[in-house]
């Protein structure tokens, strides 16, 4: 008996040892990036292009002219906000979709279905022009919810909370209506409460989406009193020179919120992507 333990421990070995280097390996070229980030932001402007990990002269002079720098808090805000606002705005939004789309039966619905999937298909870069001309017709243009608007409501949020309804049980929606309860209070009352764990990793991905977003705050602003975090950090790149270690730092900066987002919320994130696969 141990003969046969031995033998088929040291046949699992190699497959072991394969996938958790593999796993390592992966690990690390996950986090460099952020460790070059963190590395950048301690040193420096001439030890910029040195590529030790550790600084030679590590300083923290770059953290406290970016913090005493009244523009990153405003940055910092805007960025909040909007993030939050849109957030808030995509889960009813996509919930209230998905809740119809899923629990009601009315000619065209899977064509509506389909048409929304489909704008999945097409690239952010093509849309920026109707989003900048509608903007501008509606005089949206340098305001807080011309950054927000074109994410209030999102296809992916739509199909992820459409799948997850499926699973709430109509019998449940029934005796809801029995009760006297109406649509819209069978849907917040009955049907959201079954759905938290969508409705967690949803928020997550658009806070953390909109929390990083450059192209289109880029676009839409001019104002440097409306910029957010990513657009106002690269107000530290001039024609003649690019403050690297200002860049990082501000970018060091702006990752705390993510950061203690995930921490908090990393089994929700987690388990919304596994249980959509599994829907899917």
């Amino acid at each position: 008996m141990a003969d046969t333990f031995d033998y088929n421990k040291k046949r699992i070995a190699p497959a072991k040892v394969i996938r958790w280097t593999l796993l390592a390996l992966g690990g690390i070229a996950m986090v460099m990036p952020i460790v070059f980030m963190l590395s950048t932001s301690l040193k420096w402007p001439h030890e910029i292009y040195n590529l030790k990990i550790i600084p030679d002269e590590p300083t923290i002079e770059n953290y406290t002219y970016v913090l005493e720098d009244g523009r990153f808090y405003q940055w910092f805000w805007n960025s909040l906000v909007i993030a939050t606002i849109t957030t808030i705005s995509a889960v009813i939004f996509d919930s209230l979709v998905g809740y119809t789309l899923c629990k009601f039966r009315f000619r065209g619905r899977m064509i509506v279905f389909v048409a929304i999937l489909s704008t999945l298909m097409i690239p952010t870069e093509m849309l920026v022009i109707p989003w900048y001309l509608m903007a501008k017709d509606f005089g949206w243009l340098n305001s807080y919810w011309g950054i927000m608007f074109p994410g209030v409501m999102t296809a992916f949020g739509t199909f992820l909370m459409k799948q997850f309804f499926e699973s709430v049980p109509d019998d449940f929606l029934e005796a809801a209506r029995i009760d006297g309860l109406n649509e819209f209070q069978i849907w917040w009352s009955v049907a959201m409460p079954l759905v938290t764990p969508a409705l967690s990793a949803l928020a997550i991905f658009i806070f953390l989406g909109n929390w990083t977003a450059f192209i289109w705050p880029l676009i839409v602003t001019n104002d440097p009193a409306l910029y957010t975090l990513p657009v106002g950090l690269t107000t530290f790149s001039v024609e003649q020179s690019v403050e690297w270690e200002l860049i990082m730092t501000g970018a060091a900066l702006a990752t705390i919120p993510t950061l203690i987002v995930f921490l908090v919320f990393q089994r929700y994130i987690i388990r919304g992507v596994v249980m959509t696969g599994l829907k899917g």
